[in-house]
This record gives C-alpha cells, sequence and structure tokens, in this order.
C-alpha cells in the first residue's frame, strides 16, 4: 500500500511531469528529424536513378533522331534494336503512340499495350516518370519514357525500366543508421532530461520543505539560497516573508504588553481610589472629591484608548466608511486651536495655528479632525516645557496640505520608517497603544492622499499630510 502511494505521488509529481514533457518533446522532434533524414536520403538515392535514367534515355534518343529517323520506326527497330538496349543496363521498351509495344528488351510479346502515366507524359513530348510496384510485385521499379522523334515528328516513345531493389536496401541500411543514432539520442537526452527535472525540483523540494516548516510555526528556519532564479527569488521570498512575520509577531506581542500595562495602570488607580473612599466612609470631603475626579480622568484615559482599539479594528477589518461633505478646513482648525490651547498653557509650549482661506472641500470632517488631534497629540507628547507646536493647512498644486511642526526630542532614522506601522511604538514614545500614527495613515490613505514624516533627534519632527483636492 505504501509503495502504491510512493508510486502515484512520483506519477503526480512535477519532476515526474518534467521528465514526461521533455522526453516527449524529445521522443517528437527524434521522429520528425528522423522522417525528414530518411525522407531525403529516399529522394536524393531515387533522384540519382532518374538523373542517370534520363541521361541514358536522352542519348539514345537523340542518336536515334541523328542517324536512324529517315527509316519508319517499326523497321528501324528489328535492324537496330540494340541501338537502345546498350544504353542501359535495365529493361527497354519502343512503344508506339498509341501505346502498342514494339520491343521489349525482357520478352514482352508483340502487340501488348501500356498506358502508364510515364506513357502518356511522353505522348505529350515531357519526359515521363513513374515510380511503384508492378504486378503485385513487392521490388519498386522506376520507369523513364521519353518521346522518340523522326524530324520535328514524334514516332514512339522509349521506356527505360530499372528495379530500386539494391537502392531500397542502401536507403533501408542507412535509415536503419538513423533509427539507432535516433534511440541513442533520446535515450541520452532522456538521462539528461531526467538530470535537468532533478535539478530543478531538488531546490524546490528545499524550499516546499522549509515552507511546511514555517507554516507549522517554525519562523527561525531559513532556506539557503544557492541559485539567483525564480527559485533562488522565490527562497528569498519566503526568508523574508518569515522576517517579516517575526518582527510583527514581536511588535503584537509588545502591543499587547504595552496595552496590558496601559489599562492596568488606570485601572489601578481608579479601584485604589475607589478602596480608599470606601475605606474613608464618605467622610472627608476633600479625599471624596480627589478620589472621584482621579476615577473620572483615569475612566477618561480608558475610554480614549478602547476608542483607539475600536477605530483601529475598525479599519484593519475595512469597515469604515467616510461620510465626505463640504467642508470648511479652517472652522477645523480654529476649533483644533481652542481644544489644544489649555493643553498648550498647561504645559508650557508655545502653540500657533495659520490657515490659509480656501474654498469647502468634500471631507470626512471627523475623520480629519480625528487625524489632526492624533498629530498634535504626539507633537505635544513629545515636545518639552518651551517647545513649539504649530498646524497650518494651505493649498497646494490641487492639493490640501495640513502641516503640524514641532520642536520636540524627534525620531532617530532607524525608527523613522516604522513609526506608521501597526502595533509599533518607539523606545522613548509616550504614547499609549503604539496606534496613532498607524490610525492617521488610514485616514489619509481613506481620502487618496499621502502623509510624509521629517524628523532629526533633538530638534523636532514635520509631519505632513496632503490630500486632493475634493478628497
Amino acid at each position: 500500500m505504501a509503495e502504491g502511494m510512493t508510486s502515484m505521488k512520483f506519477k503526480n509529481s512535477i519532476q515526474a511531469r518534467l521528465v514526461r514533457n521533455f522526453i516527449l518533446i524529445i521522443l517528437i522532434s527524434v521522429l520528425a528529424f528522423e522522417a525528414l533524414l530518411i525522407y531525403f536520403t529516399r529522394f536524393y538515392f531515387y533522384n540519382n536513378v532518374e538523373s542517370i535514367l534520363t541521361n541514358q534515355i536522352k542519348t539514345a534518343s537523340d542518336f536515334y533522331t541523328r542517324y536512324f529517323s529517315d527509316v519508319p520506326l517499326d523497321v528501324n527497330i528489328m535492324d537496330n534494336a540494340d541501338l537502345f538496349w546498350k544504353q542501359t543496363t535495365g529493361q527497354v521498351q519502343i512503344v508506339k503512340n498509341n501505346g502498342e509495344v514494339l520491343l521489349d528488351s525482357q520478352g514482352l510479346e508483340w502487340g501488348e499495350y501500356v498506358s502508364g502515366n510515364d506513357f502518356k507524359q511522353a505522348q505529350q513530348g515531357k519526359k515521363g516518370v513513374w515510380i511503384g510496384k508492378l504486378n503485385n510485385s513487392s521490388e519498386h521499379i522506376m520507369i523513364v519514357s521519353y518521346p522518340l522523334k523522326s524530324d520535328t515528328e514524334q514516332v514512339g516513345v522509349v521506356r527505360f525500366i530499372t528495379s530500386l531493389k539494391d537502392v531500397d536496401k542502401i536507403i533501408f541500411n542507412i535509415s536503419m543508421i538513423f533509427i539507432v543514432i535516433g534511440i541513442v539520442v533520446i535515450l541520452v537526452a532522456g538521462t539528461i532530461s531526467i538530470a535537468l527535472a532533478h535539478s530543478i525540483i531538488h531546490p524546490l523540494k528545499n524550499v516546499t520543505g522549509a515552507a511546511e516548516l514555517m507554516a507549522e510555526g517554525n519562523l527561525d528556519v531559513r532556506i539557503n539560497k544557492s541559485r539567483n532564479d525564480e527559485i533562488g527569488k522565490l527562497s528569498d521570498t519566503l526568508n523574508y516573508m518569515a522576517s517579516e512575520i517575526q518582527k510583527r509577531e514581536r511588535i503584537k506581542n509588545d502591543f499587547i504588553s504595552t496595552v496590558s500595562h496601559e489599562l492596568r495602570t488606570p485601572l489601578t488607580s481608579i479601584k485604589g481610589w475607589a478602596n480608599t473612599i470606601i475605606d474613608d466612609d464618605y467622610s472627608d470631603r476633600e479625599i471624596l472629591s480627589d478620589g472621584l475626579n482621579i476615577i473620572v480622568k483615569e475612566s477618561d484615559r480608558l475610554t480614549d484608548m478602547v476608542e483607539e482599539l475600536l477605530d483601529f479594528s475598525r479599519f484593519v477589518s475595512g469597515n469604515v466608511e467616510l461620510k465626505k461633505e463640504k467642508t470648511d478646513v479652517c472652522l477645523i482648525i480654529k476649533h483644533l486651536e481652542k481644544q489644544m490651547s489649555d493643553r498648550a498653557k498647561k504645559e508650557k509650549i508655545s502653540f500657533s495655528v495659520s490657515c490659509e482661506k480656501m474654498p469647502n472641500v468634500e471631507l470626512d470632517r471627523n475623520r480629519i479632525t480625528q487625524l489632526l488631534i492624533n498629530l498634535l497629540g504626539n507633537a505635544f507628547n513629545f515636545t518639552p516645557q518651551n517647545g513649539k507646536v504649530s498646524l497650518i493647512s494651505f493649498l497646494e498644486n490641487e492639493n490640501i496640505v495640513f502641516r503640524v511642526e514641532d520642536t520636540g526630542c524627534g525620531i532617530s532614522p532607524e525608527e523613522l520608517p516604522l513609526v506608521t506601522e501597526k502595533f509599533y511604538k518607539g523606545k522613548s514614545s509616550n504614547s499609549h497603544t503604539g496606534l496613532g500614527l498607524s490610525i492617521c495613515d488610514e485616514i489619509v490613505k481613506l481620502h487618496n492622499g499621502s502623509l510624509d514624516i521629517q524628523s532629526e533627534l533633538n530638534k523636532g519632527t514635520i509631519v505632513t499630510v496632503r490630500i486632493p483636492f475634493g478628497g
């Protein structure tokens, strides 16, 4: 049973199909080439025999026309028959124009008639040739017919007939040599095709084995690249895929750990103050007031984190649909100025906004507001006291541009390409979940725009969002 399954797997394998296809192509090619070789060999030898007979028969016909054309054909044949068969070792026939045989070197009876195609062509003054088997014989013969003329008048036809037995034997022997060579070529090419198929399949088996291990969860395995062809490229792709999965797995685990920690902190604070209030038996108004304020503040923090997670989940699942409407961008900017000014004062950060006058545009007002709040939130988080944060908006080449600039700690060149990736948090990140910029990037993409981040350590960051006019 196991042997049968192994045999079935081999029959259905790529290697078996490659070998079958290689051998089929080789077989068809060799057979076609053999057929052409045998055909041209036969054509060459038969053409040589025809040329010899043609030269002999033309010599006899010309000789007759030159020296015996003044005597009737019947009389001439009786007196000068040897004129014709001296020219050839084959059979000779002299035939009247009506097909009646006057002379046959092999004893065909007088009065017999012939009507072959070669004779009909000779009747019309042309050379006629016929190749075939006569009287159910297995032996091939060739007949060449040529007109006999007296002055300008055709008086009969001369036919030279020869056996092709010896020629066929030579052709057969040569054909056998070709066939043997063809068999050797097929065997050698078949062996080479098996080796070639193995050279293709062996690396594929290594790639397949490594891919199966990756699928089982062993992402540490790597494929040794041994060639720079498509298989090598596939190896690079699978190795890159495994590295990316590992990297994203680490980022996801870090994210889960970070979120768990971020959620635990406000929950611990809420629970601790709730217990303090209960233990105090609600008697101290100051403790009660402070506790409730902290509980509200931590609850808001929890709500913000949960909302961020829910937003991220919607974006990932593709369930976010923009609700575009005619929007005055400057009103959004003014609203954000009022909303963020109190925080700027508390954190002693200089905050400025600027908006170029522009027509109302089709945007999702809430999502753009969310985008800018996230960008400004990051800018404030990373900017120390006495630093600066600015938000400006203007038109540029049929794009609406939002630019958030800060004088904060900046982002290292190593981290800069990663900051918009899902779950990513920088080493010095003050964000709660590491999803803020990822959500921003998704909002911009939904508006068919682009998000560009330029940053320099200890000097600050500039985030530029470009959205096509009309969203």
